[in-house]
């Protein structure tokens, strides 16, 4: 673009060096006047000069100035101006002086100074205007002719460009070579989109091209003509200046670039350096006393949370328009929506932390939250997802576990203890107790996933009015199974006792207790203990009314 703007100056100017050549006829020095010379037209002479210059010097001056005025796309005669005051008058042009006419000139005519003055500045008017007038037409063919060519050159770029992207990348682009986008297993385009997009992406490009062209060619076209050459310039300056700017900006921020690249880079290795330290710590070769394997990531996550907050805090002074009214109301409002929308967000994450050093539990254990029973399959900061023994996955807030109680089940076994189940049977008092204890542990036994060492025990809780109630107590080393052993446990002690004849009931009496066996052990009856029979008092209803 600047080889087309540069190549219109010079056609633009080209009949300028040899007006100027030709109209600097050189005059011998030692004359005692010297001519003022016009497209090899004599116009005056002079015969005076200031002290400080020769005759043929002011003459060669004067020559120059008028060769220079005459030789601009927008010369025109009536621009010409006649100034004059008591020291002296002055031919001027656009406020740029020609000639100065002294006293001393007019001492060597018959005319004083202002009528000298008068008739030189007629002459030069009538000459330069009368060559100009023809040599605008012919200024004008060549601004014509210039405009035609800029125009031809802009049509022939265009065509090109049309050419090449029509001809050439269409049938390019047409062709099915394009490679899928992926991420992971899912095809995030395919080739036909992105066969498709490419093709709009080229034709896009080409507008662009197109409309580029068009834009730097308008500057060029109003340089030609010089009462539009102002608009060139100010298209021009809305390109370059931005550019400028653009440019000027960058290379006055690259200490501050420097300085971020460095802190960043800083940054980064650390946290490499942090990552190496957790990542032995959880192998087990680097061992830190009282600190556990299991908390080096969720420790190194927090180090490394915090020197990028760090970091960040570094950094922002170095970021462009850091003190920019835009960037601190920006701040400003992130500031005001994390502070207000994110407080329970900011209480889940700090009881995450909590539970992370409290370590009530470890991911594939069994626990229970509230009501809530199942394996860990996920912790992080925000919350713990439990899947239960139906399969459903719930996510409970790590703010309502720590507020709450945790029950861990799977805690002994990992610690070699295993863990009491318990179950409640009622029975009647008139079985003896000692069988009942028998028989619950003979079903404990016979479980599979029930430990015989240390053996099942059981208590009596309670002596309620109608029954006493036995909790059997077994060992095992399977909280993962616990409902499966629970209902094995209950399947068992359903069959010794059936083999035994006894049933699982507990007998309520709520009226007549004569003609029933007395609810004691068969051995703690006395030797002739017999049920007592009904007894029946018959009482006539009339008499008693009489």
């Amino acid at each position: 673009m600047r080889m087309i703007i540069l190549i219109s100056f010079l056609i633009f100017h080209l009949n300028a060096p040899a007006q100027q050549t030709d109209s600097s006829v050189v005059v011998p020095s030692n004359t005692l006047s010297a001519p003022i010379i016009f497209e090899h037209d004599t116009l005056f002479s002079i015969q005076s000069a200031p002290p400080t210059i020769t005759i043929q010097e002011r003459a060669n001056l004067i020559n120059m100035r008028i060769s220079d005025i005459t030789a601009r796309p927008d010369f025109s005669a009536d621009s010409l101006l006649l100034e004059s005051d008591s020291i002296a008058s002055r031919i001027t042009y656009r406020r740029e002086i020609v000639m100065t006419i002294t006293e001393e000139d007019a001492r060597f005519t018959d005319l004083d100074r202002i009528g000298l003055a008068e008739s030189y500045y007629n002459i030069i008017k009538d000459k330069t205007g009368s060559i100009y007038e023809f040599k605008g037409y012919k200024q004008l063919l060549i601004f014509l002719a210039e405009t035609a060519a800029v125009i031809l050159g802009l049509l022939l770029f265009i065509w090109g460009v049309n050419y090449v992207f029509r001809k050439v990348l269409y049938r390019v682009l047409k062709k099915p070579i394009y490679p899928a986008f992926r991420m992971g297993s899912y095809t995030l385009l395919s080739p036909e989109k992105v066969g498709k997009l490419a093709r709009e992406a080229a034709r896009f490009l080409r507008w662009v091209v197109i409309i580029i062209a068009i834009y730097f060619a308008l500057p060029v076209l109003f340089n030609i003509f010089p009462w539009t050459k102002p608009l060139a310039e100010k298209l021009l300056s809305f390109v370059l200046n931005p550019i400028k700017d653009i440019l000027r900006g960058v290379v006055h921020y690259i200490p501050n670039l420097i300085t971020i690249l460095i802190i960043y880079f800083f940054t980064r290795y650390l946290v490499h350096g942090v990552k190496y330290m957790a990542n032995e710590v959880e192998k087990g070769v680097l061992k830190i006393h009282g600190f556990y394997p299991d908390w080096a990531q969720p420790t190194f996550k927090i180090i490394k949370a915090l020197l990028y907050i760090l970091m960040f805090v570094a950094i922002f002074p170095y970021l462009p328009g850091y003190q920019s009214k835009v960037f601190q109301g920006v701040s400003v409002f992130l500031g005001i929506l994390i502070s207000l929308g994110s407080s329970s967000a900011i209480a889940n994450v700090i009881a995450g932390i909590v539970i992370t050093y409290m370590r009530p539990f470890k991911l594939g254990e069994r626990i229970q939250i509230g009501e809530v029973s199942g394996d860990v399959i996920e912790k992080n900061m925000l919350v713990t997802r439990i899947r239960t023994i139906k399969n459903e996955e719930i996510t409970i807030p790590n703010a309502l576990i720590l507020s709450g109680q945790t029950i861990n089940y799977s805690a002994a076994a990992k610690e070699n203890k295993a863990l009491i189940l318990h179950t409640t049977v009622t029975i009647g008092y008139d079985v003896p107790w000692r069988k009942v204890n028998e028989m619950l542990i003979r079903a404990a036994k016979r479980t599979e996933g029930i430990l015989s060492t240390p053996e099942p025990f059981v208590l009596q809780t309670a002596l309620s009015d109608y029954y006493p109630e036995y909790q059997l107590n077994a060992y095992t080393h399977l909280p993962a199974k616990m409902a499966e052993l629970y209902s094995r446990i209950h399947q068992n002690i359903i069959d010794v006792f059936n083999e035994e004849g006894i049933e699982i009931m507990s007998p309520q009496q709520v009226a007549v207790r004569d003609g029933n066996t007395i609810h004691m052990p068969e051995e703690h009856r006395p030797a002739d203990y017999e049920a007592p029979s009904f007894h029946v008092k018959v009482q006539d209803i009339n008499k008693k009314r009489e």
